[in-house]
């Protein structure tokens, strides 16, 4: 299983599981926030290992770099970082409608 499937098929398990959707929000408290992360994960029968999804997380930041269309380093297209283990945990974060 790549990491992105596995990084979506946790997403999709965590949306209808609010004490997974929890327990993968409280990795953030940790001492090591993605190892706890991947354990929680590969519990959850989607396997990922610390370094996969650094390496994800700067190889998909890098093709949107060179996909930037001559943007470069001050494109507004990378206000994004390439942490993926970020990106994925604030897709769970519900947004609020108050105003």
């Amino acid at each position: 299983m790549e990491v992105w499937e596995a990084m979506e098929g946790l997403k999709k398990k965590a949306a209808s599981d609010e004490s997974l959707r929890q327990r993968l929000l409280a990795t953030r408290e940790g001492a090591n926030p993605l190892s706890a992360f991947c354990r929680i994960s590969t519990e959850e029968g989607f396997p990922l290992y610390e370094m996969d999804v650094l390496s994800y997380g700067e190889d998909a930041y890098a093709s949107m770099r060179r996909s930037t269309n001559g943007g470069g380093e001050n494109s507004s297209m990378l206000a994004g970082e390439d942490d993926y283990y970020e990106l994925f945990l604030a897709g769970l974060v519900p947004v609020s409608t108050e105003k």
